[in-house]
């Protein structure tokens, strides 16, 4: 069926596209089932409902700045009969969110934390969050080049005010005084205002290594480990064995 023009120039100014693209095949729909006004009125709205929430989405991953799309139903929990697989998937009602609670997951190196700490944060995305997923690394490198252009407070603040920040492969070097206190800012801001997913290969037990200073890694400790859920991750490596 042929749109009015006249209907089709305003869906498009209005910016209902999600109805202009299924109006045809409604109205077709309606007919065929003798529908009333109500039910097909309701929907056209649902289509539009769908279409923006579609892109309110696909926007929410971009700017999450995921590395691959992983997904919880994309990992093999069978690869390894260790990983604690109930635990993890009662994470994912992401009431940890909601509850301004951090999760630690830690392990060896390709045993999966990287794509859990991925597939916890799509799910945060498909449930409507804010979420920033970076390696630690990068932080620290990002953060640190705002200083050369005086952007550092907008460069922290995007850390420290979406609603699910993930730091992955945290540990892997020694941080540096001022690495140290950018992370102390982050941790103190989000405290208590917003949940932090962490990725290391190190035992929580051992972060004083990393961070040498110790009234700064007790203040950090002190924040994440209070409301936290952790989770330890251990057997062979899925890169290996594959």
């Amino acid at each position: 069926m042929k749109i009015d023009g006249q209907l089709e120039s305003k869906l498009k100014e209005l910016r209902l596209t999600g109805m202009l693209q299924t109006l045809p095949i409604r109205i077709k729909q309606a007919e065929e089932s003798n529908s009333g006004y109500q039910d097909f009125l309701m929907t056209l709205i649902e289509d539009e409902y769908e279409r923006r929430q579609s892109g309110r989405l696909l926007k929410r991953l971009r700017q999450a700045g995921f590395e691959e799309e992983k997904t919880l139903e994309g990992f093999d929990f069978s690869f390894n009969p260790q990983i604690p697989v109930k635990k993890i998937k009662q994470l994912a009602n992401c009431l940890y969110i909601e509850n301004k609670e951090n999760i630690f997951l830690l392990g060896p190196v390709g045993v999966g934390k990287s794509h859990i700490a991925q597939a916890l944060g799509h799910i945060a995305c498909r449930m409507g969050y804010d979420v920033l997923y970076t390696k630690a690394t990068k932080m620290f490198r990002y953060l640190n080049g705002g200083r050369a252009d005086n952007s550092w407070e907008i460069r922290i603040k995007r850390h420290t005010v979406t609603d699910l920040l993930i730091i992955d492969d945290f540990g892997l070097t020694h941080l540096e005084q001022q690495q140290q206190l950018d992370l102390m800012e982050i941790v103190e801001d989000r405290h208590g205002r917003a949940s932090t997913i962490i990725a290391s290969q190190l035992p929580v037990s051992n972060w004083y290594d990393v961070i040498p200073e110790e009234t700064i890694a007790d203040a950090i400790l002190d924040r994440l480990v209070h409301v936290s859920y952790r989770i330890e991750l251990k057997g062979e490596s899925l890169r290996k064995k594959r």
